[in-house]
């Protein structure tokens, strides 16, 4: 093989390698490539994720909200309770100092 054939079939060689090249990358972009239509729908997609991750954000200040206003609640009426406990024990008291007050009248 001379130098002129030797240049020719590289050249060839090359120009076939170009051509693969050429369409396999004309290939990938014909299937891989991104409609009009899928760009509108991932758009849609991200609007509703948008929403929604407000919606999640608006839910969560809402039971952390209703939360504090059931503890409060809850604090509240643990002290009424404990104020009629004491109340109700401070009558009972009263009830046995004058039962026994009575008694001893009685036995007078």
């Amino acid at each position: 093989m001379n130098r002129t054939e030797f240049i020719v079939a590289t050249a060839i060689i090359l120009f076939v390698a170009f051509i693969l090249g050429w369409f396999s990358h004309w290939l990938l972009n014909r299937f891989l490539r991104v409609t009009q239509s899928e760009m509108s729908e991932l758009d849609t997609m991200a609007q509703q994720l948008h929403e929604a991750e407000e919606q999640r954000d608006q839910a969560i200040a809402y039971f952390q909200q209703r939360e504090s206003e059931m503890n409060n609640s809850n604090s509240q009426k643990e002290a009424e309770l404990k104020a009629a406990m004491d109340g109700l024990r401070v009558a009972r008291n009263e009830a046995e100092e004058l039962r026994g007050y009575v008694e001893s009248l009685n036995k007078a």
